[in-house]
């Protein structure tokens, strides 16, 4: 890089951070909406099986596509790093690239439809009027999976480059649409839950309308990329390789959460729905946190790409220290307003008293996983892939592990595993964190750009 481009760069400061976060905070705060107005929507119409029959193809569909989170991830890595190192053309390959794989993903979802829905709503076992109801709403948004897997490499574009607003616009564009749509289909056509299900796909069509317009705006030449650095082997092996480690890394997290409910039913359905009620308190806080793991991917990509340490370790310094400072206050506030939510959301006398027993463990993960959550945007920016997915499988064995030690505490040993699997996260990353960042920059102040290999050797 040279003494102009360095000049020309924005600074790392608690600003950039915040301009960086504040955006993607609301982006993620707005993301349950989308499976939220369908449920009022369809709720209003006074069927308990329909509204039964949402949430059932919800589960599945948030099942199926969060797996493919990765390609947002691996994007805005990506094309954060091109941004660093002033490389116009492979940030557009990176896009098509992505866009590629995204669609060819979706189109698989498609063509692999029935034994998904099979496996799904077996697994569901819901009543024959909901799995049919839901059935019915599966069949119709399905046909979206390349639309939503494309607005995920748009996002992680946007996200790359620093556009974290017009990220949190296109996700309000695309909520509020759903909304226009599901009252016009529901209500005004009478369609029912196809009717809520062709008004998602709508809206999902719409936001990948509006991301490809606004693409086009900041840039009009995004698709114009040369035939033989789209084909780049180094660059396709290394995309393959982060997306790989990242859908491994998704599936352990998904599953550890999985053995948390799963565990917490054995416990009995007072547990059970205890424990669900103190995990949205937790993921509430967990919204807001990913907002400054966002910024880390952002700043922290750039600067590796650029291959500028300074910048880079400053950028881990501001956004972790933000990182735990907000998780400290949320904790805080989720302590002592944590019997207003769970009264708000049960009445349940039963559940009450047990979720309130367990208040200071929900609170606690807040601020004991803030560390693992900053890493996972400091190792995803500078595409240290392959240490954050080990770091996730030692994290989760440790966490089974302890749960084994832990059990005759009940419920309260099943909530400290998971304070051990957060912890654990965090100590891990930072444990190789401090080895990654003296090898990728042996000197601080080094501006020497990063080659693909160390880019992706993490």
């Amino acid at each position: 890089m040279s003494e102009h481009n360095r000049s020309d760069t924005p600074p790392i400061d608690h600003a950039a951070v915040v301009r960086l976060a504040l955006p993607m905070v609301l982006a993620h705060l707005s993301t349950p909406l989308l499976g939220f107005v369908d449920a009022a929507v369809i709720g209003r119409l006074g069927e308990a099986y329909l509204l039964g029959a949402i949430a059932a193809a919800a589960v599945v569909f948030d099942f199926t596509f969060w797996g493919f989170g990765f390609l947002r991830m691996g994007t805005a890595s990506l094309a954060a790093q091109a941004l660093g190192r002033g490389d116009t053309m492979e940030g557009h390959a990176v896009l098509m690239r992505a866009m590629i794989m995204a669609v060819g993903l979706g189109l698989l979802l498609i063509v692999l439809q029935r034994p998904i829905a099979w496996i799904g709503f077996s697994l569901l076992s819901a009543s024959p009027a909901v799995t049919e109801a839901a059935r019915s709403y599966f069949d119709i948004r399905i046909w979206s999976a390349p639309i939503a897997l494309a607005n995920y490499v748009l996002l992680g574009v946007f996200i790359g480059r620093g556009k974290t607003g017009v990220a949190l616009g296109l996700q309000v564009l695309i909520n509020l649409s759903n909304i226009v749509f599901n009252i016009v289909l529901v209500y005004g056509l009478s369609l029912g839950v196809r009717g809520s299900a062709i008004g998602t796909l709508l809206a999902e069509i719409l936001g990948v309308c509006g991301g490809f317009f606004t693409l086009t705006f900041f840039d009009r030449h995004w698709f114009v990329v040369e035939a033989k650095i789209l084909k780049d082997r180094a660059r396709l092996v290394q995309m393959m390789a982060i997306n790989r480690d990242l859908m491994i890394r998704t599936a352990a997290l998904l599953f550890s959460y999985a053995f948390f409910t799963a565990q917490g039913a054995r416990g009995g359905d007072v547990v059970l729905a205890a424990n669900a009620v103190l995990m949205n308190l937790y993921l509430i806080g967990a919204f807001f946190l990913d907002g400054f793991a966002t910024a880390a991917q952002q700043l922290c990509g750039q600067a590796f790409g650029a291959g500028d340490g300074a910048r880079f370790r400053t950028a881990v310094r501001l956004t972790m220290l933000w990182c735990l400072g907000f998780s400290a206050c949320l904790s805080v506030a989720e302590f002592l307003g944590g019997h207003a939510f769970i009264g708000f959301v049960t009445t349940n006398e039963a559940v009450r008293e047990a979720a309130w027993n367990y208040i200071p463990y929900a609170a606690a993960a807040t601020f004991v996983g803030a560390a693992c959550f900053d890493f996972d945007g400091v190792f995803i920016g500078a595409a240290w892939t392959r240490d954050m997915r080990n770091m996730m499988l030692v994290s989760m064995a440790l966490y089974l592990l302890s749960f084994v030690l832990l059990k005759p505490l009940g419920n309260a040993g099943l909530w400290l595993a998971i304070l051990v699997f957060l912890s654990t996260r965090g100590a891990t990353l930072y444990w190789r964190y401090r080895h990654l960042v003296r090898e990728a920059f042996p000197a601080a102040q080094s501006a020497a750009p990063v080659p693909i290999a160390s880019a992706s050797s993490g």
